[in-house]
């Protein structure tokens, strides 16, 4: 964490040093000491803000699990499933989310809901396929094993197939979550009142760049802190994949 905190420094060190030498218009770019400053007056209206969002961002990001995870359990075991959820899938993912914001605000109006279902769809893709590619990934050897057992289809998913897949489930939660933070502001831009989408909207609207770019600086510490607490969660429930990976990233002596 120090390389890159001292490095994101540097870059902001440099950042202020160039809008000040070249004089750049706080329009066009604002200094980062003006951003502080606008972002630390309006802390208080900001975090009411940043609340909707994070609230809008778990629960698409929930909802993701919820759905992702039986349906990638159904492409893995039903090839007939998989072959024609599969296309259905992709075509989810090909249709850009800003086009689909609209329609979800006629629907379902102008709340919190249209904003959570965009989360969703944008975040439960990851879910999908990096779950089903774990359950997939299981060695032939320990399902030849577990049926030599005699274990049921359930208990060898629960035994076998599910903690093998647990890895890759956590890979793409860690997608996920980050996706779910730009699924809610895509739908607070198509059409809110609160959240820091909205906040960014309005402010670039009367050319506040400096609350902008203070609330995009919030967005990003969201989604950091989501995937920090998801990878978290992934150190305590698989020790062992967490230990094996610092291993083999740790270089050779």
């Amino acid at each position: 964490m120090a390389l890159p905190a001292a490095l994101f420094l540097g870059l902001v060190v440099l950042w202020e040093l160039s809008y000040r030498v070249f004089k750049i218009p706080k329009f066009v770019v604002p200094a980062p000491l003006g951003i502080i400053q606008e972002t630390w007056e309006w802390r208080w209206r900001l975090a009411g803000h940043a609340g909707v969002t994070l609230y809008e961002t778990l629960a698409g990001f929930a909802l993701s699990i919820v759905v992702g995870t039986p349906l990638a359990v159904l492409i893995v075991y039903s090839p007939l499933l998989r072959r024609a959820l599969y296309p259905l899938l992709v075509v989810t993912q090909a249709v850009p989310k800003v086009a689909i914001a609209p329609v979800l605000l006629l629907l379902l109006g102008a709340g919190e809901v249209s904003k959570v279902i965009v989360a969703f769809l944008v975040a439960f893709f990851p879910v999908v396929v990096d779950t089903a590619t774990g359950l997939a990934a299981t060695p032939p050897e320990l399902l030849d094993l577990s049926r030599s057992y005699r274990a049921s289809a359930l208990k060898t998913f629960l035994k076998v197939r599910f903690p093998m897949a647990l890895p890759f489930f956590f890979s793409g939660l860690k997608v996920a979550v980050t996706l779910a933070v730009i699924g809610a502001v895509v739908g607070e831009f198509v059409g809110s009142d609160k959240g820091l989408g909205y906040v960014i909207v309005s402010a670039t609207s009367y050319w506040k760049s400096n609350l902008a770019f203070g609330a995009m600086g919030l967005l990003a510490v969201m989604a950091v802190a989501l995937f920090g607490l998801v990878e978290l969660a992934e150190r305590l429930i698989c020790p062992w994949y967490a230990f094996a990976r610092e291993g083999a990233d740790a270089p050779a002596e």
